[in-house]
């Protein structure tokens, strides 16, 4: 999936509503992410590593298959 505009320089995205955080550069299926920009939910982490989103809470989205 490309980045969205203004987040193009990172590659994780924070879900503020279920601390879930998202690998861009990782997903197939932009739905997630157009959900998350449209209800303006979303964060960014700096560094922009998994290791600092999960050190402020966020855990890694993983697809069931079904989305």
């Amino acid at each position: 999936m490309e980045r969205p505009g203004k987040f193009q320089h990172f590659r994780f995205l924070g879900d503020k509503r279920t601390q879930l955080v998202y690998d861009v550069d990782e997903l197939t299926d932009s739905a997630p992410i157009d959900d998350l920009l449209e209800a303006g939910t979303f964060t960014c982490f700096a560094p922009d590593t998994l290791a600092e989103a999960r050190n402020r809470g966020y855990r890694p989205y993983e697809p069931t298959g079904s989305e």
